[in-house]
């Protein structure tokens, strides 16, 4: 893995893959099996940084098989469901297999069309040029703390999820969690099973709980049977699905959602995988509650009007895509900043410019960005023999 002293070396015309997190580690391979030099951009000092940075429980929702990259398969040993430091493990010796050539510790702050190629702006003022571009920075980029009234009065702890890492710190403690996708219910669990004297769930919109597998059967292998049918026939099949495995949780706070599963994922809502909620709830251990509304010197105020006052506030309130001052003036955000396109598709406006890693799908984000990596390098190959 190169350094910022080998930065030099690397500027002379590839196809520059801005992130080094699996989407552009996946990019990268690929290009190079297609004669394509590629040189991955990571502004950390590693590969799979935002993976170190997740709490320790995590594994991932999608199976082992169905989650590798090209030219690689994971290891047997990493079990059906890899952790996050296997997940971590994985990707370091991709990039050793692969022969990716990484350069860390540089940071891309912009990226601008200039002819038949893309001029990068850089760590310490570097430009750099290169035939193309892939941006792989991260569907989990930079925090969204929502800004409720009086949150920076609160005298209480208050943590977006990302600095969570284990239940440790907060045994014996009374801790509300916000936020239900699939971060806060693990979390939820993760407190409970720690040892935390009481744990709150604030919930703003009913999620579609599935079961992760089911007689063998995992979720993700159904997200990727029905991903290409009807919206409405989806929904249909999610509901009699979720009636047949999922307990009506009502009474405990957590009723079933009055919208179809599909539609929200289409929304960009993905279902909560269970790995353990349905049954912490069921027994009382977690308390679903109103969704947070503000807070009151050591209060949370939540949206029905209860004040509470636990000692930690964790907000599971997900990540902002954060590319906006990287291409926003190249006018390929949608009204959410998420990239137009994806995969083998670039913008007409901006050809040349590749976007993977963006999207969640239910068929399984890894497993799809192995199939962007494929079309993007398909995609420039063709490119490059056009121009020649």
């Amino acid at each position: 893995m190169a350094d910022e002293k080998d930065f030099a070396r690397t500027n002379d015309r590839p196809v520059y893959v801005i992130g080094g997190g699996p989407g552009g580690l996946a990019a990268a391979a690929a290009l190079r099996r297609q004669g394509i030099r590629a040189v991955v951009l990571e502004k950390s000092d590693s590969v799979g940084a935002s993976w170190r940075r997740h709490y320790d429980r995590l594994h991932l929702h999608t199976t082992r098989r169905l989650s590798a990259l090209p030219g690689l398969k994971m290891p047997r040993s990493f079990g059906r469901w890899a952790s996050r430091d296997d997940v971590v493990r994985y990707l370091e010796k991709y990039a050793e297999v692969q022969e990716l050539e990484i350069v860390t510790g540089v940071e891309v702050s912009r990226v601008e069309r200039s002819g038949a190629d893309w001029v990068l702006h850089a760590t310490g003022g570097r430009e750099l040029t290169g035939r193309a571009v892939v941006v792989a920075t991260g569907y989990n980029h930079t925090p969204a703390l929502p800004d409720w009234p009086g949150r920076d009065a609160y005298t209480g702890e208050l943590l977006h999820a990302r600095e969570y890492r284990d239940a440790a710190p907060y045994q014996g403690k009374d801790v509300l969690v916000v936020g239900v996708g699939n971060t806060g219910a693990e979390i939820a669990v993760d407190l409970v099973e720690g040892g935390a004297a009481r744990v709150r769930l604030a919930v703003r919109t009913v999620p579609h709980i599935v079961r992760r597998s089911t007689a063998g059967w995992p979720a993700q292998r159904t997200g990727i049977l029905v991903r290409r049918l009807p919206v409405w026939l989806v929904n249909r099949l999610g509901d009699l699905m979720c009636r047949i495995a999922v307990p009506d949780l009502a009474d405990k706070g957590l009723p079933r959602p009055d919208t179809g599963l599909y539609s929200r994922v289409k929304q960009g809502a993905i279902p909560v995988q269970d790995v353990g909620l349905l049954d912490a709830v069921k027994s009382g251990k977690v308390e679903p509650v109103a969704a947070l509304d503000s807070f009151e010197a050591d209060k949370a105020v939540l949206a029905d009007g209860t004040r509470i006052s636990p000692d930690t506030v964790i907000a599971a309130t997900g990540y902002r895509r954060s590319l906006e001052g990287l291409v926003g003036h190249l006018d390929v955000l949608d009204e959410r900043g998420k990239p137009t396109t994806h995969g083998g598709r670039t913008p007409a406006q901006a050809p040349g410019l590749y976007f993977t890693g963006f999207t969640n799908p239910i068929s399984g984000m890894l497993r799809e960005m192995a199939i962007d990596a494929r079309k993007i390098a398909k995609s420039v190959s063709k490119s490059t023999r056009g121009r020649a």
